[in-house]
């Protein structure tokens, strides 16, 4: 007889793990789902901890943080080797702390290849176990795309997926797909004195994020080395017979290197799901279509985190998952989606939250903009950082704040000041009324709030 919870979740990363969590801590049977060795999904094992831990790596041993100020390189013989051993490090007791979680809560762990019998029923190959559950939540997350055009290898020829299958640091790279990770890949690799190539089919940098961080994060790309090739089509990747691979592009040109990383999209990781002949609707990328309780078009069946799309972000992940199992178990929630931060790790970081200037023109709302620069910043001048910038988007009449971005060291710590004010709808009187301490990044809040009351008081 099949074993009966409360709530099945499939998938561990990011959403899954919150979903399981938060369903548990309100008193009901879980039983999380997911292959073996998986543990934390794709987040921990080839996403955001590992991306980030080499990012953090790679500051460290080049010193870059510091060169400005300081003129110093730690270290320019570093390996491979080298980075993916603290990778690995910080991946294994990533996955501790999430099974410690997982057990602290009662959340059931099951390893293996799930799949949806009906619109009630479970299985699990691995453990040749049929689980039926009153609801269940779909986190199973994407995959890298890999077509069949594109001849992947193994340390030489890479998708998103395969930066450790590297066994040394190439002396050229090319990165097709100037997606967030495509982007945060080459910046980070260019401060190993690799030569990067970037190049994408969209004319400018992350079209999504504003306009003024994009183009400072171009520039400052550009400065370190990475070579950037917009609005070109790739047509033709092959190896050739010493071993480079080589890239075509569309307007004729052909780019030559020791490795590529290939990293333009991702699809939903559902083909072997067996969603489709309950009606639950999925787009031409896999990714499934939700409404906005995260139910499919089998109500008791939701979907969470990167599997329904963007902005694909473990943080927008998890909370996902936490207000899909709220709703699945009758639980109240408010979903703040409009106030989810943005955080991307590339060299320098950018961060955002709340509107951005080509939303409010199309939603016709005054505004105006307050700026500070780090270089305007005791503590910016002290970190040597000359591209950070915090930018304020306001009501022209009410002052109330809009929206915040940002660039420069840290902005992915500091967005989070901005996103409080943003939920109690506070103005830019806030930040000019409350002292910061001093000096800190936090100032630069103080300093926009001011230029930009200083705009609309000139009007």
């Amino acid at each position: 007889m099949a074993k009966r919870y409360d709530l099945v979740v499939i998938g561990s990363g990011p959403a899954g793990q919150k979903a399981a969590i938060q369903a548990a801590k309100l008193g009901k049977g879980v039983a999380l789902i997911d292959r073996p060795n998986c543990l934390g999904g794709m987040c921990i094992h080839h996403g955001a901890i590992p991306s980030k831990t080499l990012r953090e790596a790679v500051l460290y041993f080049t010193g870059f943080e510091h060169q400005q100020a300081y003129g110093v390189r730690r270290k320019k013989d570093l390996t491979m080797q080298q980075l993916l051993a603290r990778c690995a490090q910080v991946v294994e007791n990533e996955t501790n702390i999430v099974a410690t979680q997982l057990e602290r809560n009662r959340v059931e762990l099951l390893e293996g290849e799930a799949s949806i019998a009906d619109d009630h029923t479970v299985r699990v190959d691995g453990t040749r176990q049929t689980i039926t559950a009153d609801c269940i939540i779909i986190a199973t997350g994407t995959v890298p795309a890999r077509p069949a055009s594109v001849p992947f290898e193994e340390g030489v020829l890479i998708d998103a997926n395969g930066l450790s299958t590297l066994t040394r640091l190439p002396r050229s790279l090319i990165v097709v797909g100037a997606g967030v990770i495509g982007t945060e890949y080459a910046s980070m690799l260019a401060l190993l004195d690799i030569e990067v190539t970037l190049i994408d089919l969209k004319p400018v940098l992350l079209d999504f994020v504003d306009p003024e961080i994009a183009e400072a994060l171009s520039y400052h790309m550009r400065d370190i080395g990475v070579i950037l090739h917009f609005g070109e089509e790739v047509i033709s990747i092959s190896k050739t017979p010493t071993g480079k691979v080589r890239t075509m592009l569309k307007s004729g040109k052909w780019i030559q290197a020791d490795a590529l990383l290939y990293a333009v999209g991702r699809y939903g990781a559902t083909d072997n799901l067996g969603v489709d002949p309950l009606g639950i609707k999925r787009d031409d990328r896999g990714r499934i279509i939700v409404n906005e309780y995260f139910q499919t078009a089998v109500p008791h069946i939701y979907a969470v985190g990167d599997v329904i799309g963007f902005p694909s972000l473990a943080s927008t992940s998890m909370e996902q998952g936490r207000l899909a199992a709220c709703h699945a178990c009758g639980v109240p929630t408010y979903n703040r989606s409009h106030l989810l931060p943005y955080g991307i790790y590339t060299i320098p970081e950018i961060s955002m939250v709340g509107k951005n200037e080509k939303q409010l023109t199309q939603d016709a709302v005054p505004y105006e903009i307050g700026i500070a620069r780090y270089r305007e910043i005791a503590r910016g001048q002290i970190l040597g950082d000359k591209v950070g910038l915090l930018k304020l988007l306001f009501h022209q009449e009410s002052r109330c704040l809009l929206g915040v971005h940002a660039i420069g060291q840290g902005v992915t710590e500091l967005i989070h000041i901005g996103q409080a004010v943003l939920a109690f709808n506070g103005t830019i009187d806030f930040f000019i009324e409350n002292s910061f301490n001093y000096p800190t990044l936090a100032e630069c809040y103080r300093v926009a709030a001011l230029d930009g009351y200083n705009k609309v008081m000139a009007q």
